[in-house]
């Protein structure tokens, strides 16, 4: 199958036969219940749309919950969907998942959870952004403009370490500590480094930072940083090293948005200016202090977290 048909992101897909669709949707008790209407196009999400994305990205039996879930909870307004599909800057529809529902699935929250490897992290995000794009009707150059996009359209899917000191982020934004989902715009990734001249936790909350400042400093209009959601993901010696000294979530994002607007006064020498509209540090990835920048959408966008 191929894009000539409507069909798959440009990647191989799998077939999405009867048996396998059927096989995907389970006992979903209506498979094509009208769940929302998805931009740019407003075509209609149903399960069964949802089911026959699963099986071109290759997913595993089982994930149709989880990327249901998120494809509507990608529909709330406070995400705006539309500007992301449309616009001609980079975004993409990152996927965070929580919960026991990782494990079932074999998605990882360790080493190279972002990258090729033996997890379904890659297939389950791929899902998702296969439901986005073919029930709204993305085309590029016809409905979606993005002057180069990024990688991460085709698939950005992250599990959060239940074990983090600071619990999950879904459990943070009040969808408890069961299966959950969080959707949020991200404009790319950027690696960030301690810093070997400053002790703990500056040599870690300082170069976070200058990471989330740069990324207002790049948007074009300085006043946007309030209007974005921007992520972090700490590798769990990171956390372990910030923990003691900021044993709350509140201690958490409140040393960041310290340390970044810091950063922004000290280039700008402007006093109105902030660095997110929400700072949301995930805990996640294998052994290693290499830290991952996310940073918002400089269009305007919300996370949004479900339960499932």
């Amino acid at each position: 199958m191929s894009d000539e048909e409507d069909v798959g992101d440009g990647l191989p897909v799998v077939a999405p036969t009867p048996a396998r669709v059927a096989a995907m949707l389970g006992s979903t008790p209506d498979p094509d219940d009208v769940l929302g209407l998805v931009p740019p196009l407003f075509g209609e999400l149903t399960p069964r749309g949802a089911a026959t994305a699963c099986v071109l990205a290759g997913a595993p039996v089982g994930a149709l919950p989880v990327v249901v879930a998120a494809a509507r909870a990608a529909l709330a307004s406070e995400l705006n969907l539309l500007g992301v599909a449309t616009t001609t800057g980079t975004p993409a529809v990152a996927l965070v998942v929580a919960g026991p529902v990782a494990d079932r699935l074999g998605l990882t929250h360790g080493t190279g959870l972002l990258g090729p490897g033996p997890h379904t992290n890659g297939s389950v995000g791929r899902a998702l952004a296969l439901t986005l794009a073919t029930a709204g009707g993305v085309r590029p150059g016809e409905t979606t403009m993005a002057t180069t996009a990024q990688p991460a359209r085709y698939t950005c899917c992250l599990v959060e370490d239940p074990a983090g000191p600071w619990g999950t982020l879904a459990a943070r934004r009040g969808a408890g500590a069961g299966d959950a989902v969080t959707v949020v715009p991200v404009g790319g990734t950027a690696e960030v480094l301690p810093r070997d001249d400053l002790a703990d936790p500056d040599a870690l909350l300082v170069p976070l930072g200058d990471a989330l400042a740069g990324a207002v400093l790049a948007a074009g209009d300085l006043t946007r940083g309030r209007t974005m959601t921007q992520v972090l993901v700490l590798p769990p010696e990171v956390a372990t090293r910030l923990a003691p000294s900021l044993p709350t979530d509140d201690d958490l994002t409140a040393a960041l948005r310290d340390r970044g607007d810091a950063a922004l006064r000290a280039r700008t020498g402007r006093e109105d200016l902030g660095v997110a509209a929400e700072i949301a540090p995930v805990v996640a990835g294998g052994p290693g202090v290499k830290m991952l920048h996310l940073p918002g959408w400089i269009g305007g966008s919300q996370a949004v977290t479900v339960p499932m």
